[in-house]
């Protein structure tokens, strides 16, 4: 198993172009971070993924009753996450895990198919380190910036969806309608950018994650 994800890993990666050591720096930061702040006597919470992860920088305060572990890390897409799942997932033991990846992935014009192969990739080295280990896949969200992408997300927030109604250890949850307006997506939520949410965007997730964080 652990051969055929590592050849998984190489396949998405150079297949693609990317390095897989881009972001080796950040990674050694986030594990320098956690080496200081995770106490492992504890139950842990991790919520990894991309800069929507990243920059979620509250989420110690609004879920105060749990340790949580930020190890969102910028520009990252799903291949990423595979290839630093050890590292950003697997060490710090999760009772559960939040995944929020294939927003880069859909913009780099990767097809949901290969997005959610390496997803489930990520899933099978969590639920082989812990069987017990809950994860939820947090949908891929609409944004002002990709609003031209929005077929590609919907077809793989449909994807991650299916693959949650068959494994009871998996749940979906949909940020997706909640940052709608009409069929339109909301143009209060975002920075100036229009990729990344500002804090009113960061309070709509927090009215769905909470439903799946206990």
């Amino acid at each position: 198993m652990r051969l055929f994800l590592v050849l998984t890993l190489f396949i998405c990666l150079f297949g693609y172009g990317q390095d897989p050591l881009r972001f080796q720096e950040e990674v050694e930061a986030l594990q320098k971070k956690y080496d200081t702040l995770w106490d492992s006597s504890r139950e842990t919470v991790v919520f990894a993924g991309s800069s929507s992860i990243r920059f979620w920088e509250n989420l110690p305060e609004i879920f105060p009753e749990y340790q949580i572990v930020n190890s969102g890390f910028g520009g990252s897409q799903a291949s990423d996450l595979l290839g630093f799942t050890e590292e950003l997932i697997l060490r710090y033991n999760p009772k559960k895990v939040f995944i929020y990846e294939g927003d880069n992935d859909i913009s780099a014009r990767k097809r949901p198919k290969r997005i959610l192969a390496d997803t489930e990739a990520i899933i099978e080295e969590i639920r082989e380190k812990d069987p017990s280990t809950r994860i939820v896949l947090i949908a891929a969200k609409p944004s002002l910036a990709r609003w031209h992408l929005k077929r590609g997300y919907k077809k793989l927030n449909r994807k991650f969806r299916r693959l949650s109604e068959k494994h009871s250890y998996l749940e979906f949850a949909n940020v997706w309608d909640i940052m709608l307006k009409g069929r339109k997506v909301r143009d209060d939520i975002f920075i100036e950018d229009g990729l990344h949410m500002n804090a009113a965007g960061y309070k709509l997730w927090y009215e769905v994650i909470r439903n799946y964080i206990n």
